[in-house]
């Protein structure tokens, strides 16, 4: 089975990178899934499994989101035993990563080399617009193109009132409604997973991403299950995978994120809610909290009733979860340099 990597988005840009590794027991892949440390990819002969080779162990030791992820471009390399292993990572284009859930300040890369990263939301329930936000500024972070996708619209007679209010939370970025069942919408899709483009699925368990990536390569390719009794979805998949759209393209899909720490995102904040940055710049003072300072240009939009009180609560939250993060990750770089320092100089004193 050979495998056209051009239409997976291999190009001369990652050509270029993968130059230094061009070797005739090496070749290129694109990770479509990492289990365990071993990953599944797939190359220009096909796909295979390879595990990790020692200078990427060795670099992943002390940076955790060096590790292979779905949707990387690495070098693969087969062995005369029989053995394939990934030699080497290339540098991503984009990447989503989120707070890890452990207390160590870190964050995990979800997925790697996205061309558009879409929030995924059920229209019914209600769609979280808080969820919508937090996911946004996740995207915007990655350096992807953000895109919402509002599944289940069968079952609303209205949804495009839905898809209206939806878009007040997300200024700027394209509301795609869609029904997996009827298929009406999906191919509005078509632009984000044509050949050379990769569309990147985030979103909560019972979302509908895994019926999406079904009904966008025309075949059950991910496990689904029933709705719940009281019409929620069930959360199904539990690991990242990067699927090959027939005609060109890919299309990967996250499991439900349960827990959505925001990872150096500052700029993902601003793109999220770029009509408070926007206003941020009319405010009297530069370093405006819009809490409580005179001439903000954010709290006098609140009172005329321009911008709603539920967004700016929202911004003020997801700050203040930044804000946090960044402090912590700042104190573990502190301390892992002043451990470094301690050990150079018990090394240099115990020198004869």
């Amino acid at each position: 089975m050979r495998v056209d990597l051009s239409s997976l988005g291999w190009d001369d840009g990652f050509k270029a990178a993968y130059s230094p590794f061009n070797r005739p027991d090496q070749y290129p892949a694109r990770v479509t899934r990492v289990d365990r440390g071993v990953c599944s990819a797939l190359t220009a002969h096909g796909p295979v499994r390879a595990s990790l080779g020692g200078s990427v162990l060795d670099r992943a030791a002390s940076d955790p989101s060096a590790f292979p992820c779905a949707g990387d471009w690495v070098a693969v390399r087969e062995w005369p035993d029989d053995r394939v292993t990934i030699e080497a990572v290339l540098a991503r284009r984009t990447a989503v990563v989120r707070a890890t859930v452990a207390n160590d300040s870190g964050g995990q890369v979800l997925a790697a080399n996205l061309d558009t990263a879409a929030v995924v939301e059920p229209l019914d329930p209600d769609p979280d617009l808080g969820r919508v936000e937090r996911l946004l500024a996740l995207a915007y972070a990655c350096g992807a193109s953000p895109l919402i996708i509002l599944t289940k619209a069968d079952l609303l007679r209205d949804p495009a009132a839905v898809a209206a209010s939806v878009g007040l939370a997300a200024p700027g970025v394209p509301v795609i409604t869609v029904s997996t069942r009827t298929g009406a919408g999906l191919d509005l899709l078509a632009p984000h997973v044509r050949p050379g483009r990769t569309l990147g699925l985030l979103g909560p368990s019972g979302a509908g991403k895994s019926s999406l990536v079904n009904a966008i390569v025309g075949t059950t390719v991910m496990g689904t299950q029933e709705q719940r009794a009281d019409g929620r979805g069930r959360h199904t998949t539990t690991f990242r995978a990067l699927v090959c759209v027939p005609g060109g393209g890919a299309v990967l899909d996250t499991p439900g994120l349960r827990q959505i720490g925001l990872f150096d995102a500052a700029d993902g904040l601003d793109g999220a809610f770029d009509d408070i940055t926007a206003l941020a710049e009319q405010c009297r003072f530069k370093r405006c909290s819009h809490e409580h300072e005179p001439g903000c240009a954010v709290l006098a939009a609140v009172e005329s009733g321009a911008l709603a009180p539920r967004r700016l609560a929202s911004w003020r939250k997801l700050k203040r979860e930044l804000s946090f993060a960044t402090r912590r990750r700042e104190a573990r770089v502190t301390k892992a340099e002043l451990f470094r320092h301690r050990r150079s100089e018990q090394r240099r004193r115990a020198r004869p």
